[in-house]
């Protein structure tokens, strides 16, 4: 079922229609040649968004989108590794647990396998390159059904203006445009099309001009560690919010995330958000800061396009945003001890809204 949340007036609504049937479907064409290829080519497992250190996409979301894999994905495939741990597992300049830290992995971290020796592991996630211990971490199938649970599949457009459509064919009404460079998360891939997250209701692209990736959480090097730590730090201007002591900046930061992912949904799905974000601070199993969190690699999709730091700097966050910020600064939950949240798609956890927390 499509669920349509966005009213337009019909002035609007009749002035929307007029300007977008007036405007080519898409501003920059491709040769079918050229589409293939950048559907094949361009749906990777990324450990770290930009970076060159990529694994191709597991099975069961290349399954998904329609994709077979060559013998090569499946080489690709099986150097990946994802870290088995509780809270943080340390990467080691040399094979040894004496050697010198060079980075962590946290819980849901993964990474790219570039040797294997004596029970430890060589790998590369994010900018860490070093050794880890098997002990701590998964392989083959293990890692790659960890990648899928705690993974996600964007799309980065890669044409001049794309229309959101209402449903997945031409004729449909549309939501609004993407610009190039944009993006945006993946619910599901049929027929050429793809149903993404549009501010809250399901929207639908032509594949034929995005970029597909699978991205996963990579660690931070010792270095990124220090420059985060102090840059908070840096912070002046302190609150004091009961359980947890934050700058009024940080607030801020905290409650453009959740207006970016839950800014359609109730008053308790806006507090449910803000209260994943402050479960991964306390945890000891992802970076113990508000804005270690919310940048991370591969977790929240508005962090990655841009779209928190804008609206953070545009100051137009809704007074029921901050205020669920404020109270999960103060350590409410609604939502146990849970990490992670998703657009609701029938798995198993607590539904509140349009997303399932598990």
């Amino acid at each position: 079922m499509i669920r349509c949340k966005k009213l337009f007036t019909a002035v609007a609504g009749l002035l929307l229609s007029l300007a977008m049937f007036l405007q080519p479907e898409m501003t920059v064409m491709a040769s079918e040649g050229d589409s293939l290829e950048q559907l094949r080519g361009g749906v990777t497992a990324v450990l770290n968004p930009g970076s060159s250190s990529s694994v191709d996409i597991v099975n069961a979301t290349a399954k998904e989108l329609n994709l077979d894999l060559t013998s090569e994905d499946v080489e690709q495939e099986s150097k990946l590794v994802m870290a088995n741990v509780h809270n943080a597992l340390n990467v080691r300049a040399e094979a040894d647990e004496t050697a010198d830290k060079v980075g962590m992995l946290y819980k849901d971290c993964g990474g790219t396998i570039l040797e294997r020796r004596d029970g430890w592991t060589k790998l590369q996630s994010g900018n860490i390159i070093g050794w880890a211990s098997d002990e701590y971490l998964l392989f083959g199938a293990e890692a790659q059904a960890l990648a899928n649970d705690v993974g996600k599949m964007v799309a980065t457009i890669n044409t001049e203006t794309l229309r959101v459509r209402m449903e997945p064919n031409t004729d449909s009404g549309i939501y609004g445009l993407l610009p190039k460079g944009d993006i945006v998360e993946v619910l599901s891939q049929e027929d050429g099309w793809v149903c993404l997250d549009y501010e809250g209701s399901d929207g639908y692209v032509s594949v034929e001009y995005l970029m597909l990736d699978f991205i996963i959480d990579s660690g931070e090097t010792m270095e990124e560690i220090k420059a985060r730590q102090a840059k908070e730090e840096e912070a002046k201007r302190h609150k004091n919010y009961g359980e947890y002591t934050t700058d009024a900046d940080t607030e801020l930061l905290l409650a453009a995330l959740i207006q970016c992912e839950a800014g359609s949904e109730s008053y308790e799905g806006q507090v449910a958000v803000g209260a994943v974000v402050m479960n991964r601070v306390r945890s000891g199993a992802y970076p113990n800061s508000i804005h270690g969190v919310i940048y991370a690699s591969g977790q929240f999709t508005p962090a990655m396009n841009g779209k928190v730091n804008r609206l953070y700097e545009s100051g137009k966050i809704s007074e029921s945003c901050i205020r669920a910020a404020r109270e999960a600064l103060s350590g409410v939950s609604n939502v146990g001890d849970l990490t992670h949240f998703r657009r609701n798609n029938g798995r198993e956890g607590l539904v509140i809204g349009n997303h399932v927390f598990y």
